[in-house]
């Protein structure tokens, strides 16, 4: 026993004990205790040790796993419990000698083979808990998507929403209780979904269809995804500005100043995995950020209110940080005084003084200093002539 896991993650189907493999059924039959929500306990009705129903929420069921540490302990979850399932949360805090895991089929793969779908081409995304919003980036004709949802109501939900959007002839497989004898496979439009009867658990296959607006795949979008003010940088200086920043995946990154948060929110969209801390003084743009992000379906932007450098975020330092308000001598030597060597620093200045600080610190500091100057046409009496914007200077450098 020392030697051995005491902690089994066992994935579950709905077709309960006969879907399970030998190392899964020799788990259970050792097991002092299983632990699970009740839909996975009810699978197994044979059970002869001691069972105990997993809390709602989630978390509070950890600190009654971790108090089982020695005792041979099974927990149950849906498929494969490391793709959108407990199984990184439970084991976030143990060592690695201390569980083992026996995966079922995932739901993606199971809907994936009632479809005919290419699992390896289609964005699998759970939503049992997240925003449909999360969905806005992958939203364009012909594209196809596997999404988990917590119930049979949040299909009628998702329907109306995707036909709110314009997306209304999107065909939606809806695929309950998968690979048990529950098992239901219906097709319906989104814009004319009248279904009152759909079983969790429940996974939507969705073809995307319609006229609605779709968020292009490369930096500097249309000014019109952002509501400002005015306070946005707007969308051809933004696209040079990303491609300074340079995001990676995996990357933070520090919009000071963020107005819109259209730099942060396109950070975020460059890669699932970025993050992004905004910081903004005043509260209506704050908040406005806060929806623009949450619209765009980017949920990671943390927006604090405050200004720089009187407010700077905690913890981890940032791989990039853009300046695009509050530019100040003291901002400048704050930042270059706390950020750590080979941060990526863009800042963008329009007025006669900040043109003249960033100078000074291009001398100072090196990197590159870039006159962007845009002028659109307009009409001209009968005609057409060019009306110039304002120009932009912008500081990019390596700390």
């Amino acid at each position: 026993m020392a030697d051995s896991p005491w902690l089994t993650i066992l994935g579950l189907g709905e077709d309960g004990v006969d879907g399970l493999s030998v190392a899964a059924c020799a788990a259970l039959d050792a097991a002092e205790l299983v632990m699970g929500a009740a839909r996975h306990l009810a699978l197994l009705p044979g059970l002869r040790c001691e069972v105990r129903q997993w809390p709602v929420p989630f978390a509070e069921g950890l600190p009654m796993l971790l108090a089982a540490r020695g005792r041979r302990v099974v927990l149950l979850a849906s498929g494969d419990p490391f793709w959108f399932g407990a199984g990184s949360s439970v084991t976030r805090d143990l060592a690695p000698a201390e569980w083992i895991a026996h995966p079922a089929p995932s739901s993606f793969a199971l809907a994936a083979s009632r479809l005919g779908w290419a699992l390896q081409d289609t964005p699998c995304l759970g939503l049992h808990a997240a925003p449909f919003t999360r969905l806005r980036p992958h939203l364009a004709p012909r594209q196809r998507l596997l999404v988990l949802v917590r119930d049979g109501q949040a299909v009628a939900t998702l329907a109306a929403w995707l036909d709110g959007l314009g997306f209304g002839p999107s065909v939606l497989h809806v695929l309950e209780a998968l690979g048990g004898p529950r098992e239901r496979v219906r097709e319906v439009q989104a814009g004319s979904y009248a279904l009152a009867d759909v079983a969790h658990p429940v996974t939507i296959g969705i073809e995307v269809a319609g006229e609605g607006a779709v968020l292009p795949a490369t930096s500097g979008r249309a000014d019109t995804w952002f509501a400002s003010d005015g306070q946005l940088t707007k969308r051809p200086v933004r696209a040079l500005t990303l491609s300074a920043l340079a995001p990676r995946p995996g990357e933070l990154l520090w919009d000071l100043g963020a107005g819109s948060g259209s730099i942060g929110i396109e950070w975020l969209l460059a890669h699932p995995a970025n993050r992004a801390i905004a910081v903004e003084a005043d509260a209506l743009r704050a908040e406005r950020a806060r929806g623009n992000a949450a619209a765009l379906g980017v949920d990671r932007l943390t927006v604090l209110h405050g200004r720089a450098p009187d407010l700077l975020p905690e913890g981890e330092a940032p791989d990039a940080v853009f300046v695009g308000g509050g530019l100040s001598p003291v901002l400048l030597e704050a930042l270059w005084a706390r950020l750590p060597g080979g941060t990526r620093l863009v800042a963008n200045a329009v007025t006669l003084e900040s043109e003249a600080l960033l100078a000074r610190w291009h001398g100072k500091a090196g990197g590159d200093l870039m006159r962007i100057e845009l002028a659109d046409a307009v009409p001209l009496g009968g005609r057409h002539g060019w009306k110039a914007r304002y120009p932009v200077v912008q500081w990019s450098v390596t700390r």
